[in-house]
């Protein structure tokens, strides 16, 4: 049966909508009717920062570049954000062409995070851009929100024009509608993606001549390492530098895994200074100064306590006891404890055992923050204190630096830190830990003009410098050639740019090595 409102009812119905839309704010109707994925153009401003007592006036781009299939139609896959900053002679008049540096003399650098999963977001605001956030302290806490982003006078502006890429799934980057995700998500894709984004973003601004720097934290090393080599046999671009930020580029070094043994004596001296800095030592090591006590806990761990689990059930009694003594009296935990693990303190315990008498845990990036677990019973903590200390504060701080700032609004959400997984390995092969400082070496060897920075945080218990100092061992450089790594170490964790002294100190360290091109 077919029931009838009566046309009095509808036309009140009616003019009840009509005036209900006709009250709604212009902003609140357009906001029903579009979600704005890309705006039409990239956003262009202009800006002045001082760095080094010396102002510096700058473009800012906001935008995407779109990749396409490198064969056949060149179907669109994906659209790649990006931020850009290009120094100018001076802010432009409205109407007037920016003037720029002579490109074959200033160099351009392109930056990137790790995760993988995650967006440009840390070293752009940490540390390289012309803003950064703005922590209540010295050492990096928040504070209450709201947060909001400063002049930074420790970027690196000054020295080159930077580019921060978002890679495909973080930020703004996505695939376009009728692509998969899933064929960037994987070592070899990404690789691929960042390469062919920087070969069009060079032809497009002109800057094939100018001097090229790569960069990358975390993940984002495993990602240069590959990529340097990639650019050159690939595209034939050339690096002139490359600047690894906490690095991961021989994942054996830090896969807890049964059978394998290396993480443990790679992992020892950051669990030291760990130990070290939340006063968990007794005497004489808690006196030491931080770096003879670092280089004490090293020779140990490559000499007598690499040989001990190289002995397995082969070593006896009185040399078990023995290694767990030293083992409790560098790292804090009990001798009892040392031997309840074999004698293999890993991640994710030692952050929840070290403090666990006083009901706290320490950070995975920076071992130098607290957390405070539902219980101390458990064998690992609930949640990472040093990651929730800097989630917050540069979330939010990019996303209104985009719009206030820059200009450049999406609806889209910016993808800070997300989930990409499963990531493909295949590449690799089967039954083996990616290893990129083979392709490090193969680049150093092909381009023996190429310098390398690497920035180790002493607290940083995701990427332990220790392990990358294995790993750069292990590369079988020639001489020479070793000699254009530059190894830096901070007092401070995976984003040791979070404490200011350390910021500081790595200006200082990274315009030194900008300064030293020839």
């Amino acid at each position: 049966m077919r029931h009838h409102i009566p046309r009095s009812i509808l036309a009140v119905l009616s003019l009840t909508l009509v005036s209900f839309f006709w009250a709604m704010p212009a902003q609140a109707q357009d906001d029903e009717r579009d979600f704005v994925v890309y705006p039409d153009d990239a956003s262009i401003t202009y800006h002045t920062v001082t760095i080094n007592g010396e102002p510096v006036s700058y473009q800012a781009v906001a935008g995407t570049l779109t990749l396409a299939q490198l064969r056949g139609k060149h179907d669109p896959t994906a659209s790649m954000f990006y931020m850009a900053y290009r120094k100018v002679e001076s802010i432009p008049e409205e109407g007037e062409e920016p003037v720029f540096p002579d490109a074959a003399e200033r160099p351009i650098t392109f930056s990137f995070n790790g995760g993988p999963g995650s967006s440009s977001v840390w070293l752009h605001l940490g540390v390289y851009g012309p803003k950064r956030v703005n922590p209540v302290d010295e050492f990096g806490n928040p504070g209450p929100p709201p947060y909001a982003v400063v002049d930074n006078e420790y970027s690196m502006l000054d020295k080159s024009d930077f580019v921060f890429i978002d890679p495909v799934s973080t930020g703004y980057s996505r695939p376009v509608e009728d692509k998969s995700e899933k064929d960037f998500h994987g070592l070899r894709e990404d690789i691929n993606s960042v390469a062919e984004f920087i070969r069009i973003y060079l032809g497009r601004t002109g800057r094939w001549g100018s001097p090229k720097y790569i960069t990358g934290e975390s993940y984002g090393t495993t990602r240069a390492a590959g990529l340097v080599d990639e650019l050159q046999d690939t595209h034939g671009i050339a690096i002139n530098g490359t600047i690894l930020v906490s690095a991961i580029m021989n994942f054996g070094t830090a896969r807890f895994d049964v059978g394998n043994d290396l993480p443990y004596p790679l992992f020892l001296p950051s669990f030291a200074a760990t130990a070290w800095f939340h006063d968990a030592l007794d005497e004489p090591y808690q006196s030491m100064e931080i770096e003879p006590f670092l280089r004490e806990v090293e020779e140990f761990a490559m000499g007598e306590y690499w040989l001990a689990l190289g002995a397995g059930d082969q070593l006896d009694e009185s040399q078990r006891t023995n290694i767990a003594q030293k083992l409790a009296d560098y790292t804090g935990v009990s001798p009892e404890y040392a031997l309840q693990t074999q004698l293999r303190l890993n991640m994710p315990r030692f952050p929840k055992e070290l403090l666990r008498e006083q009901g706290k845990t320490v950070g995975r990036l920076d071992s130098r923050f607290v957390g405070i677990d539902r219980d101390d019973a458990s064998d690992s903590y609930e949640y990472d204190p040093s990651y929730t200390a800097i989630q917050s504060i540069y979330t939010e701080s990019m996303n209104q630096y985009l719009r206030e700032d820059l200009g450049y609004k999406s609806d889209l959400r910016y993808e800070i830190l997300t989930s990409v997984w499963p990531w493909s390995y295949r590449s690799v092969g089967e039954n083996r830990y990616v290893n990129v400082a083979e392709n490090l070496r193969q680049a150093m060897h092909k381009m023996p003009y190429m310098k390398v920075f690497i920035a180790n945080g002493y607290y940083d218990l995701a990427t332990p410098y220790f392990a990358t100092q294995y790993t750069i061992d292990h590369m079988f450089l020639r001489p020479e050639i070793k000699d254009n790594i530059e190894m830096h170490y901070y007092e401070a964790g995976h984003m040791m740019y979070a404490h200011l002294g350390m910021l500081q100190k790595m200006k200082r360290d990274l315009d030194a090595f900008y300064d030293a091109r020839e």
